[in-house]
């Protein structure tokens, strides 16, 4: 039987795991902490959005990031401080805005592919996760924001997605507890949400049933491959001698880490860690559980992104921040997310609130990175950004087919990236 290594135990990493397993790999998940999804994807968004597959390589986005650039709590940070990595993304992203429509129509295409994946998993391992199938509405407060909404809504109907534009009106029968004055929006009742951390740990679970061997605790210190074995050197997180593992193959889901094991690996893949902050509000009482919403939002002029889970939690994400490898909690980036929760739904206390933040792994073209590396056994699955949730399952079966033979639908979908 091959064996297999899978480096990170987040989404993409148990997907990539869960399905290597059902093609019956030997499957080895190498996961720095003591469990898993303990990183980005702990307490996300918790959205499933093929309505939010609009890549961010548009001129506005450049634009946007300038006049915020020097405001603290503005939704998108850079830190003007210039390194040699940040500086060579924001070329190649400034260089993939001509890809725009094509890389937008492409992400809408897998994340509709996607759903049936994650959400067959789910039915067929029992794993509950606060699944929410109610759709998502996108509220505009504008004119100008509604009708380049409309243009990116033809661009999702090529990769497959229907959504309809709804009246403030509409919106308030769609969600009844947002306040508000809107110019209207757009909803899609495909959308769904749920807990991504719940879900990835019921993954895992799932996947050692299979026959996966989960390594928790061990940070992985180097990765080389000759093309024929693979080899893995891996120490426990709280200190010990490294051991080396050896394989026939390895693939490389590492989420930030990735860059640096991709280097090690002869390859080249510029990802940087965008830092996304959510707040997790408690709903400890009867009001607050009757004015938070059930139907999930993105509201276009904050970027944030909510979702409710379950009867007491009301998850509210979103912002990024270009800052490096900095995982640091600020509250003047938290702030504006309670703020907005006060402003839209009144009714919801938020006295209890939990912050954190996350490292999106982002590729300058935001497209993720699944296929094969220089070396024939070695293999990506990476890079995806805010999507992470909603491409995971998709990307995972894909980049299983590529380890077990071909999958031509790589090269249709323009994923199978050269080394």
């Amino acid at each position: 039987m091959k064996t297999i290594a899978v480096i990170g135990g987040g989404i993409t990493g148990v997907t990539t795991a869960y399905a290597l397993a059902k093609r019956g790999f030997a499957v080895t998940l190498f996961e720095r902490h003591r469990y898993a999804a303990m990183e980005t994807s702990f307490a996300n968004g918790g959205q499933l959005s093929a309505s939010n597959a609009e890549v961010w390589t548009h001129p506005s986005t450049l634009l946007k990031g300038l006049k915020w650039m020097l405001k603290s709590d503005a939704p998108l940070l850079v830190n003007p401080r210039p390194t040699w990595h940040k500086l060579s993304w924001f070329a190649e992203f400034i260089a993939a805005i001509p890809q725009y429509e094509r890389n937008t129509i492409e992400t809408a295409r897998l994340a509709v592919a996607a759903r049936q994946h994650l959400l067959a998993w789910a039915q067929e391992e029992g794993i509950d996760f606060d699944l929410k199938q109610q759709g998502i509405l996108h509220i505009y407060r504008d004119k100008k924001g509604f009708e380049h909404a409309g243009r990116v809504s033809q661009l999702l109907a090529q990769g497959g997605l229907p959504r309809r534009a709804v009246t403030p009106e509409e919106m308030k029968a769609i969600e009844p507890t947002l306040a508000g004055r809107y110019h209207g929006g757009y909803f899609t009742e495909s959308d769904s949400t749920g807990d991504i951390h719940a879900f990835t740990t019921g993954l895992a679970a799932a996947a050692q049933r299979l026959g996966v061997k989960i390594l928790y605790g061990q940070d992985v210190r180097g990765v080389r491959s000759d093309g024929q074995q693979a080899w893995v050197t891996a120490a426990h997180e709280e200190g010990g001698h490294s051991e080396v593992h050896t394989f026939d193959s390895l693939v490389v889901c590492a989420g930030v880490a990735s860059r640096d094991l991709a280097a090690q690996l002869g390859d080249r893949v510029n990802i940087y860690p965008v830092k996304g902050y959510s707040i997790t509000v408690n709903l400890n009482d009867a009001q607050s559980q009757a004015g938070a919403p059930n139907v999930s939002l993105l509201d276009d002029e904050t970027k944030l992104v909510t979702s409710r889970l379950g009867v007491n939690r009301f998850r509210v994400a979103g912002t990024a921040e270009f800052n490096g490898v900095n995982r640091d909690i600020r509250a003047d980036r938290i702030r504006p997310l309670v703020n907005w929760v006060e402003q839209c739904f009144p009714q919801i206390n938020t006295r209890s609130v939990v912050p954190w933040a996350g490292l999106r792994p982002m590729l300058p073209n935001m497209m993720p990175r699944v296929g094969r590396g220089r070396q024939a056994n070695v293999f990506y699955n990476t890079g995806h950004g805010h999507l992470g949730w909603t491409l995971s399952a998709v990307t995972a079966d894909m980049v299983a087919g590529v380890v077990q033979g071909a999958n031509p639908t790589l090269q249709v979908l323009g994923l199978l990236q050269p080394a």
